[in-house]
């Protein structure tokens, strides 16, 4: 069951180093060639008064020849190296055997995983025989599960007059190696970023720069790389959302301009509609005057006559004001005809004032 309670041991060298493996993995051969001299490895194991020399590329192991420990070892060394010029880029590596080298598999504090190295040569004299002073040695540590909160570790070491006799015979033939390791736990040519080394740092060969520098070079480019196609889409959706907030904000504008005119078209429709309604409401003076004309006989006038509010009032004399009444509720233009005032009659002229109000009823008149 999937523990997701467990700490996650993240390795980051370990994978800047799988990381160049990929990288050099992408690197044609021919480029691999230019930039880097070196090519396989030259593998020299003492063999008693012998060194056993092989060659190593692509993980294929080719057998060579022996060299004896003394001084014909540089001429014969030269021979060989005329007729396999695949040696003069070769990298040297020192392997010993069992005869040189010891190993020990160790169980240590998984807190003593961050200072392997200070910590086993505090301790050497405890789990070895030899003090730190007299052997060379280096700690690789192995892959699986050991007791709890500790870690499986392999102690390599041989001691350091063994070493430096085997490096002073090599240096005599003209190599210089670049890695000493044991054949028990050998390290993997073609993985050498996990690598162990029993070489101490003052007799290692110092690497070229440029190999690094190149490399190097490739990291930070695929950084680069990977950083713009991350960050590429997002620039690209900045890029259209911002062209995007350009055209709605245009759009907002225009919307803005329709809704005022339709703002003030509404307000002219309801003026006119408001208009319109007022006219409807309101007779027609001419119509209501012919109507008023047509209605009252030729015995009869008028010296008053105002309509407001949708009421008409007259005032005149006639010999028979009452019968207005009827004549005026009669009409499909008035209603409601009434005195306002008593009727009285004129001495003079004998006819009757008069004050009527009538209500006008435009519906009627339609």
């Amino acid at each position: 069951m999937l523990n997701l309670n467990s700490t996650i041991d993240l390795d980051f060298k370990q994978f800047l180093r799988w990381w160049k493996r990929e990288l050099n993995f992408l690197i044609p051969e021919k480029i691999k060639r230019l930039i880097n001299d070196q090519q396989g490895f030259l593998i020299i194991t003492p063999v008693g008064n012998q060194l056993a020399l092989a060659y190593s590329c692509n993980g294929q192991l080719e057998p060579m020849t022996t060299l004896d420990r003394n001084e014909s070892a540089a001429a014969r060394y030269k021979d060989v190296l005329e007729k396999d010029d695949r040696l003069a880029k070769a990298k040297v590596i020192l392997r010993l055997t069992n005869h040189y080298a010891i190993q020990k598999e160790l169980s240590l504090p998984a807190a003593a995983k961050e200072n392997l190295y200070q910590v086993v040569g505090y301790e050497l004299d405890r789990y070895t025989p030899f003090k730190p002073e007299q052997v060379y040695f280096a700690v690789k540590r192995l892959e699986g599960v050991g007791e709890p909160d500790h870690i499986r570790v392999m102690l390599i070491l041989t001691t350091r007059d063994i070493l430096n006799g085997f490096f002073e015979d090599i240096k005599a033939i003209g190599l210089s190696p670049q890695l000493v390791d044991y054949e028990g736990s050998a390290n993997d040519c073609d993985n050498l970023g996990d690598s162990y080394n029993l070489l101490p740092d003052r007799l290692r060969q110092k690497t070229e720069k440029l190999p690094r520098i190149i490399y190097s070079a490739l990291i930070t480019l695929t950084c680069l790389l990977l950083a713009v196609v991350m960050a590429m889409p997002v620039w690209l959706e900045s890029q259209t959302v911002n062209a995007l907030q350009l055209k709605t904000e245009a759009l907002e504008k225009d919307a803005k301009k329709v809704k005022a005119l339709q703002k003030d078209i509404d307000a002219m429709m309801d003026e006119t509609r408001q208009l319109l309604a007022e006219k409807s409401a309101a007779p027609e003076v001419i119509l209501m005057l012919n109507t008023l004309s047509s209605l009252i006989k030729d015995d009869t006038w008028l010296s008053y006559a105002q309509y407001s509010d949708g009421h008409l009032q007259i005032q005149g004399e006639s010999p028979t004001a009452s019968t207005l009444i009827a004549v005026l509720e009669a009409s499909d233009v008035f209603a409601h005809a009434r005195f306002v005032s008593p009727v009285t009659q004129d001495p003079v002229s004998k006819l009757e004032r008069f004050q009527i109000t009538v209500d006008v009823t435009p519906d009627r008149k339609q």
